[in-house]
Parts: structure tokens; C-alpha cells; sequence
């Protein structure tokens, strides 16, 4: 006697499964991607073949509905063919030990899945239109014919917010800034999706995480996308509470002898306007424990070992590596591009159909769209040139302390304070 497997993959949905699934008993294996050839093919091979046994994943993927799944198992039964759906513990040899009620209570199952089912074919053809997902759209657009449009009431108030962010590089400043200014109170959480919705970036993001570019109108660029995405990289390496501090070394000092951090701390005088800052570790453990330091002093010496070493570190990377990367980075977007761009001729010679051309060009998006994140998070290219200007003192001296902070951030991971007896010197460890 033979055993014959079937399985149905609707390609909007899911993979086509291994046909290595069976075991080695199965004696052939039919398999459907969007339309059922295969099924009907294995009907016409049970009238004419001796087959025990038929293996399916669910009895769902017999029919598009309950009546389609009832007429072909009373079909295949007919025909002397044991049904077996190993999902769903289901034999048909074993019915008759069973009760009905078990049999219509699972095709009630299957009504509810296969409702289900339609729904997110649904979804799953607006995303081949590149439709936006279900729901209201994010604040500083409105829905359009089938894309995002932008609100031009509320999208200045999103654009502010992110220029604000990028200007202090505290995203609880720019919340704040957003309460005062326009009255539009959110909350952090809110903030920081603001801040990674790739909605803003003029693309779209569905529920199964995959992102399509360039389907709508951006309210910000990409170069300042990828400058948000580093500030963000870079303030997770910090405290929270140091990521908006007001002094530009606070979270990035610390003692190299006790390995701890070190904090900025305030002395005033009584009735005098004049204060002084320090920097002293927070959990020393050292006995006597290490001496606080002027903050003045580690910043002036911070200023200048940036300027002298900040160019010399720059120029120790490995540049034509990092342009390889780039450069493998932008020839795979150009082939895929270029892949794109030949669908419609391919329909017009009728090599693929107009459904099976959505399919692949919605993949041919998504993996647009991935390599050109895995590019932007690539160091700007023109960072030598920074890092020549960067290395001015008077740069770093004409500076407000917030401008400051943001620009030690951008360059630097960690100062380190070594002490020598009575004297100390700082290393810098640099991002990159």
C-alpha cells in the first residue's frame, strides 16, 4: 500500500515547508504554493493507486472553506483513504471510536481559522501595494489613497522635536521642549517610538517587523535618521539620568584606579555666586579613597587630547576596509534595484504573472530596505574631515556646554583619569 503527504502554503503567509518533514514511510510528497494543482493531481492518483494513508499538516489545507475541507474528506474517505493531520491529532481510521461532536467541533476550528486566515491575506495584500498596516496614522500624518500623507498641522511640531533631540541629544529635553513650546505632552516611551519609527523616515513597518522604503513622503532625511539612530546607540551606553546632565563629561569619566564612575558634584560658598565643580567616584573602594579632581582641569585636558589624538585615531582605521563594506553595501542594493526594475517587463512577456510579481517585489523591498540600514549605521564618510575640524581648540571653546556634551559623545566612549602619586593624566578611549 502507498502513503502519500500533502502540504498547501499560501506564499502571502508563510514558506513552502521541507518536504524532509515526513518521515522516510511517506512514498510521495505533493506539495501547492497558492493554488491547489497538486491536490487535484493526488486525487487522480488515489482513483487510480492503491493508497493507504494520506499525511497532511492541518485539514484546513484540503479547502479554502469548511465545505471544501468537508467534500474532499468525505472524498478521500470514499476512496478507502486514511486521513491523518498530525497538527491536529486527527485519524480518520479512528473515527468511529470517536464521537461526531469532535469531528464538527474541529470544522468549527477550521471556519474560525480560515476567517482568520482571510483577514490577514488581507493584511498581506495591502503590504504587496505597500498600503499602510491597519489602525490611525502616526501623528504628523493622515491617510491618504492608500499611503501616508503629511498632516501639515501637526508634522512641523514632529519635525521640531527631532532637531531639538539632535541639538542636545536628550530625548527628555526634547519631550519637555515639545510640553512648552506646542503644548503637545507625550511621554518618553512615546518619544523614543518617535524617534525609531521608520514611519517619519518615509517608510513603512509592518507587524512581521519587515520594513518597506520610500513609500510615502519623509518628514526627515536620512542623514538625519542616521545621526538619531547614532545619538541613540551612543546614549544607551550611558545613565539615563547623564544622557540630558548639563555638564558635557557627565557619565564618561572614569577612575582607572577603582574602576568607578565618576560624578560631578557642586561646592558653593556662602554669599558668593561663585561655585566649583568637581569630579569624585561614586562607589570607590579604595582606602583612602581616590581623591576628587577640578572638573575646569579634566575638561581643559579632555579638550586637548582630543584635539591632538581624535585625528590619529581617526586615520588608524581601517578606511579601505570600511569602504569595501560601503561599497558591497551599495553594488547589492543597486542589483536588487536593478532587479526591481525589470518586473514589469518580465509581466509583459507574461514570464510572471502580476500576483507572483507583487510577491517578489514586496522581498525585493524588504531586503532594499535592510541593507540600506546595515549602511546607514556605517561610520559618516566624511569623518576625517571632521575629525580635522573637531581638532581646533578654539572649536571646542566656543562652545556651549550641551553643544559640547553632544560633540564628546559623538567621538568619545570613555576618559579614563590615571593616577600618578600626586599627579594624574586621562586616556581616551575613542567609539571607533
Amino acid at each position: 500500500m502507498t502513503i502519500f503527504a500533502y502540504t498547501y502554503t499560501d506564499p502571502l503567509l508563510e514558506t513552502a515547508p521541507d518536504p524532509r518533514i515526513w518521515s522516510s514511510e511517506v512514498d510521495r510528497v505533493y506539495q501547492d504554493l497558492g493554488k491547489r494543482s497538486q491536490l487535484e493531481q493526488l486525487f487522480d492518483d488515489c482513483k487510480t493507486e492503491a493508497v493507504e494513508s494520506l499525511f497532511i499538516r492541518r485539514l484546513e489545507e484540503l479547502g479554502d472553506t469548511v465545505g471544501e475541507v468537508s467534500d474532499r474528506l468525505a472524498e478521500l474517505e470514499a476512496m478507502g483513504v486514511t486521513i491523518i493531520a498530525v497538527e491536529q491529532a486527527y485519524n480518520s481510521s479512528q473515527e468511529s471510536a470517536c464521537p461526531r461532536a469532535d469531528l464538527l467541533k474541529l470544522l468549527h476550528e477550521i471556519q474560525t481559522q480560515q476567517r482568520s486566515r482571510r483577514i490577514r491575506q488581507g493584511h498581506a495584500r495591502n503590504r504587496l501595494d505597500a498600503s499602510p498596516p491597519p489602525g490611525k496614522a502616526p501623528y504628523g500624518y493622515r491617510r491618504g489613497k492608500g499611503k501616508y500623507t503629511v498632516d501639515r498641522s501637526t508634522s512641523p511640531v514632529v519635525k521640531d522635536f527631532f532637531e531639538h533631540f539632535l541639538l542636545y541629544g536628550s530625548l527628555r529635553g526634547a519631550v519637555r521642549y515639545l510640553a512648552k513650546k506646542y503644548s503637545k505632552k507625550i511621554s518618553v516611551t512615546t518619544g523614543r517610538r518617535w524617534l525609531t519609527n521608520p514611519v517619519y523616515r518615509g517608510d513603512t513597518a509592518y507587524q512581521n517587523s519587515e520594513i518597506i522604503s520610500n513609500t510615502h513622503v519623509a518628514i526627515i532625511s536620512r542623514e538625519v535618521a542616521a545621526q538619531v539612530d547614532r545619538l541613540l546607540r551612543r546614549n544607551r551606553r550611558l545613565a539615563s539620568r547623564t544622557a540630558s546632565a548639563p555638564r558635557s563629561l557627565a557619565g564618561l569619566v572614569v577612575c582607572h584606579q577603582c574602576q568607578s564612575h565618576m560624578t560631578i558634584t557642586r561646592v558653593t560658598i556662602r554669599n558668593q555666586k561663585k561655585e566649583y565643580l568637581y569630579l569624585r567616584p561614586i562607589s570607590c573602594t579604595n582606602c583612602p579613597k581616590c581623591r576628587a579632581l577640578p572638573y575646569q582641569q579634566v575638561l581643559t585636558q579632555t579638550i586637548n587630547a582630543v584635539c591632538h589624538d581624535l585625528p590619529l585615531a581617526v586615520e588608524k582605521m581601517n578606511s579601505p576596509q570600511l569602504d569595501a563594506l560601503k561599497n558591497n553595501f551599495s553594488e547589492a542594493i543597486a542589483t536588487q534595484q536593478h532587479i526591481l526594475d525589470s518586473l514589469p517587463a518580465l509581466i509583459e512577456t507574461g514570464v510572471l504573472d502580476v500576483e507572483t510579481a507583487k510577491l517578489r517585489a514586496y522581498k525585493l523591498n524588504t531586503e532594499i530596505s535592510a541593507l540600506q540600514q546595515n549602511l546607514a549605521t556605517l561610520p559618516p564618510v566624511n569623518l576625517r574631515s571632521v575629525a580635522l575640524a573637531v581638532s581646533i581648540p578654539q572649536f571646542w571653546l566656543d562652545l556651549s556646554e550641551s553643544e559640547r556634551r553632544f560633540y564628546f559623545r559623538e567621538f568619545i566612549r570613555q576618559v579614563e583619569i590615571i593616577r600618578q602619586e600626586q599627579e594624574w593624566k586621562l586616556h581616551i578611549n575613542f567609539i571607533f
